[in-house]
């Protein structure tokens, strides 16, 4: 039987004999990858990460070239080639086992990614430590990426001789090119050191609420050459990284997500403050907004017209807060109209006894003339 075999695989053209191992590569490639696969699923039923679904997504694609490559690499020398044709088979295969094996090692950075997103998942409200930890994770992924991709492009190009000894060549002028590049790209390293300065020292992190420009976002993604803020009215606002080391701005949630937030009513003297504290303190509690930390009436300012009540609340975001904020506006206005109207704004002229008499005749003339 083997005999039978060895004598038909001998009498079969070259390019067939190549096309059926250019087929057996594939094949075993996919099997080994359908095994692998089998072997994740397996594993993702122990475990409350589903690993498995990160890695079919991260590294099923590039796996699906790399290891039926790899079994053609192992094949090659089987192969009826001649000597220029093999040449350039293997060269066209290192190349291109070296591009999916950056890709693997690429979505091996997302799979370590992906579980550190899962372990500190920052959907609760005391999220500080995880927007650290994600503000970090983000800035390294795309440095580790792109060293990967420098450092394949750099294996690819070296591994073609006249590269080799263009490479030797450029060697003397290394010196005076360093300066040169450094001069031309000095924004750009600055932009990339700023960003290594941001990534650790975090003056922001990932979902921090920030005040740049007059504007009020959430930062959603921090890149090695800028930062993208969304806006609350879902605009984005992109900044150069190193803006947010040169220039000031407002973080809402520097060392946490609790925050003040004040409310101004502005009413006549004859207020009544301690109803106001009253009902004040009644809409709090029945909201559950309120995180029971400040809730506060003070009357901070008193001008010719009007008394300046100044309303202090907490809430455990700044989100939470404005709302509280307007569901107090709303209410207290809606308290002191029904109950207190006289105590809304009003303007006063007070007159004398002699321009009131005045003021009287005046009016009986105008009565008599009118009728």
């Amino acid at each position: 039987m083997i005999e039978q075999l060895q004598n038909f695989f001998s009498h079969l053209p070259d390019f067939v004999w190549n096309i059926l191992l250019i087929a057996c590569a594939i094949v075993i490639g996919l099997i080994i990858k359908f095994l692998f696969s089998l072997f994740l699923r397996w594993q993702a039923k122990r475990t409350d990460f589903s690993l498995v679904v990160s890695v079919i997504k991260r590294v099923g694609r590039p796996l699906n070239y790399f290891l039926p490559l790899l079994t053609f690499n192992f094949l090659l020398p089987l192969m009826h080639l001649t000597k220029e044709t093999f040449a350039v088979v293997s060269k066209g295969i290192e190349i291109a086992l070296t591009i999916s094996f950056a890709a693997i090692l690429i979505g091996i950075v997302k799979i370590a990614e992906d579980y550190f997103y899962h372990t500190y998942d920052f959907k609760k409200t005391d999220n500080l430590k995880e927007r650290k930890i994600r503000t970090q994770l983000q800035f390294l992924r795309k440095v580790i990426i792109s060293l990967i991709i420098i450092l394949t492009v750099c294996v690819i190009l070296l591994s073609f001789d006249s590269m080799r000894r263009i490479g030797a060549g450029l060697l003397t002028g290394v010196g005076v090119g360093g300066i040169i590049i450094g001069f031309a790209a000095q924004k750009s390293l600055g932009n990339l050191l700023a960003g290594f300065q941001i990534a650790f020292t975090q003056p922001m992190r990932i979902d921090d609420v920030l005040v740049v420009e007059g504007e009020f976002g959430r930062v959603s993604e921090i890149t090695l050459t800028y930062v993208v803020l969304t806006l609350w009215d879902q605009r984005s606002l992109i900044l150069p990284i190193n803006y947010f080391i040169e220039k000031p701005f407002q973080n809402w949630t520097r060392t946490g997500s609790a925050i003040l937030g004040t409310v101004f009513l502005y009413l006549d003297y004859k207020v009544p403050i301690e109803a106001i504290r009253k009902e004040f303190t009644r809409l709090l509690n029945e909201n559950s907004l309120w995180d029971k930390r400040v809730g506060v009436v003070q009357v901070t300012n008193i001008t010719e017209k009007t008394v300046e009540v100044r309303v202090l609340i907490s809430a455990n975001s700044s989100g939470n807060a404005f709302d509280l904020r307007c569901y107090l506006r709303e209410n207290l206005l809606n308290f002191v109209q029904t109950n207190y109207p006289e105590s809304l704004p009003q303007t006063r002229v007070m007159l004398n006894k002699e321009e009131q008499e005045n003021d009287s005749k005046e009016n009986s003339f105008l009565n008599r003339a009118v009728s």
